[in-house]
């Protein structure tokens, strides 16, 4: 039996559509996607200079030491670690060792992850609702902007996505034929999700248990045993790692950031797990958003949160046409056979889309605007799938009026997100809003087949007119820091915190001063490296301020929330004798010590970790350091006080530790100013001995 374009059926009835003869027109068509994808996400890549340089310096460390590699380390002598376990770093860690250290080897594998969680999300698509509806699917994740924002950033949730879809793709293959082989795949591809960010993988667990539950060709009893099995498989994806590292000599691995006890498991269920939840956070720079509709640092919590200006621009465009089309797509696998794969695989990525949106819609911790990247997947799923299924049925008029519902609310979604940036394209609101109604219209009745085909094209096409644009716009402008936004500028569309987007722009060569684009650089910013200079050492996007004087961006000595920007001057200064120090300086708190670290490409202890304020080093921990000739420099905060404020943030239970070691330091060693920077030379004490 054949198919034509509009028929969703696979083209032969007994065989997934992977096993059966493909279309002509479809290898072509995938191959046009993924070459498309790629070149957009690797042009122009160095435009975002470190990206986030508290990950780039790991990666800088791991490059060069095999026990940072293994944990995680932010720095090569391996004081303490990233406040996550490494996996994302792994790939970036071994580009670099490969090429060499520049802008393009730590993003590049970021990119190529994008890439193949595309063709992935094509190829689960398709096995069940065939290729028309894989293609969509792939080609509303690569043209969603906060995936092509985090797609060429170098944070944890670019192989977490990859991960969780290949989780879905392995138990779509279970739920086909009930192998045992493909529940331990996607135990074990969950189980490395953990190890990439912790436990935001197991959202997708109980969709993906669930619909197995259901689906699953064994008995019941057996596929119970099958899912303790595959969840057995995710424990030792994960646990081989987690054990290692808790049976290493504590006095021999580096210090667990983000935890008060050096401890990954409190790591785990704390800072980065149930306090995540429940805002209750050790350690962390403030409070969450409180109850429902309750304000806080993060955001506001609620249903609709997911649309606010942080996130809409992110990932709200087409989730109204996703549930829709969910809903849809479920009553018309009506009473079919327990096992259908078609109702299983919507419980999948419907069950993905509610419970992580659920989720990030009313979690009081730390949430910022990238997260949602990981809903992509799910959105992208449901359209190509919901999209075809529905057009299959489109005699019927309940489901006609179905698809016009779901592209009248995309359209009225997107004349509300673009809406926010009256600046940015008015034309396309207008454009959007106009076409939209008339083939809304279209969508309700019976129209020749060629003019359905281009209606139903043109649809497609409106519907991603809003993220599409946003994705140009996100391809071409540089994003530089932890808190990244894809899209233009919105008011009120920093996480909360009501400030612009962090972003930069310009020429970023390893050896060209960098240009600023919509930002306010600290001192220091953009200036040139000299010959023999580290790649990009002083360059890179600037720092868009977080409001007026807030010290959580620094100057050119950083900050909380901002790399440091060290000028040619400061990192010879430091790079003189590197060799003899284990740390050739010391800064509070892990963004400013990264920025010194990528120019000089030498160790530099990050006190106190990314917030400043876990317990790493103790200060006779760094008496001793001192004394043994260990560190060279001390650096002093952004906020001008020597980080005395920067521990310890207030009602967040973290360790004053960094606050003491600065006031320490100034009470015992000579300041001096170097290019707007702050240090101390920590072997030239005041007196014989510091006191």
């Amino acid at each position: 039996m054949t198919a034509t374009l509009a028929d969703p059926r696979p083209i032969a009835p007994d065989l997934p559509p992977t096993q059966a003869h493909a279309r002509r027109w479809e290898y072509p068509a995938l191959a046009a996607l993924l070459i498309g994808t790629a070149i957009a996400y690797l042009q122009n890549l160095s435009i975002n200079g470190w990206a986030n340089s508290f990950y780039a310096a790991a990666v800088q460390a791991g490059s060069v030491s095999w026990k940072a590699f293994f944990f995680g380390s932010s720095d090569g002598a391996n004081s303490i670690t990233v406040d996550k376990t490494p996996l994302s770093l792994w790939p970036m860690e071994i580009s670099v060792r490969i090429f060499g250290l520049h802008y393009w080897s730590v993003l590049l594998p970021q990119a190529l992850i994008g890439v193949a969680s595309v063709a992935l999300l094509w190829a689960t698509v398709r096995r069940s609702f065939g290729p028309v509806a894989g293609l969509l699917a792939g080609l509303v994740l690569a043209a969603t902007p906060v995936a092509a924002l985090m797609f060429r950033f170098n944070n944890p949730d670019a192989l977490l996505v990859l991960l969780m879809v290949g989780g879905t793709w392995a138990m779509t293959r279970a739920v086909e034929d009930g192998r045992w082989r493909w529940l331990l795949s996607a135990g074990v591809f969950l189980g490395l999700g953990f190890l990439t960010k912790q436990l935001q993988v197991l959202l997708v667990v109980p969709p993906l248990a669930l619909a197995y539950l259901i689906a699953g060709p064994p008995k019941l009893g057996k596929r119970i045993a099958q899912l303790f099995t595959a969840g057995a498989a995710m424990v030792a994806g994960a646990g081989w790692w987690l054990v290692i590292a808790e049976l290493w000599p504590d006095d021999d691995h580096p210090y667990f950031g983000g935890s008060q006890h050096n401890s990954i498991l409190e790591l785990t269920f704390g800072y980065n797990g149930l306090g995540r939840l429940n805002g209750d956070e050790t350690g962390s720079t403030g409070g969450g958003g409180g109850g429902a509709g309750g304000h806080g640092m993060w955001g506001e919590t609620g249903i609709t949160r997911l649309f606010q200006p942080a996130q809409g621009g992110q990932i709200a465009w087409l989730i109204p046409a996703a549930l829709v089309l969910l809903i849809a797509g479920l009553v018309l696998r009506g009473k079919l056979a327990r096992t259908d794969q078609k109702r299983a695989a919507l419980i999948m990525w419907g069950g993905w889309l509610l419970t992580t949106g659920l989720v990030f819609s009313f979690m009081k911790g730390i949430f910022h605007q990238y997260y949602t990247v990981a809903l992509a997947p799910a959105v992208a799923a449901l359209i190509g799938i919901g999209v075809v299924q529905l057009w299959g049925e489109r005699e019927k008029l309940w489901v006609r009026a179905t698809l016009a519902l779901a592209l009248g609310l995309t359209i009225a979604t997107s004349w509300m997100l673009l809406s926010r940036t009256e600046s940015f394209q008015p034309w396309l609101r207008w454009t959007v809003l106009i076409a939209g109604i008339i083939f809304t219209a279209a969508l309700l009745i019976r129209l020749p087949r060629k003019l359905e085909l281009i209606a139903a094209s043109a649809a497609v096409l409106i519907g991603l007119a809003g993220p599409l644009a946003y994705t140009v716009d996100t391809l071409a402008t540089g994003h530089e820091g932890p808190i990244p936004s894809a899209g233009p500028a919105v008011r009120g569309g920093f996480g909360g915190f009501g400030g612009p987007r962090q972003g930069g722009g310009g020429n970023h060569g390893p050896n060209t001063g960098g240009g600023n684009q919509r930002t306010n650089a600290g001192p220091g910013a953009g200036q040139g490296a000299g010959a023999g200079q580290a790649p990009g050492a002083g360059q890179g996007p600037g720092a868009a301020a977080w409001g007026g004087g807030d010290n959580r961006m620094g100057g050119a000595a950083g900050g909380l929330m901002m790399a440091s920007k060290p000028s040619a001057q400061v990192t010879t200064l430091l790079s003189a004798n590197g060799d003899s120090y284990t740390w050739v300086a010391a800064a509070i708190g892990s963004n400013s010590a990264a920025g010194f670290q990528l120019a000089t490409q030498l160790p530099v202890m990050p006190i106190g970790g990314f917030n400043g304020s876990d317990p790493s080093p103790t200060l006779h921990q760094f008496q001793q350091d001192v004394a043994g000739g260990e560190i060279h420099y001390f650096i002093s905060s952004g906020d001008g006080g020597g980080g005395g404020g920067r521990g310890g943030t207030a009602g967040t239970g973290g360790s004053n530790v960094s606050s003491e070691i600065s006031k320490w330091v100034q009470a015992n060693f000579t300041a001096q100013q170097v290019d707007g920077i702050t240090l101390y030379d920590l072997t030239a004490p005041k007196t014989a001995t510091p006191q």
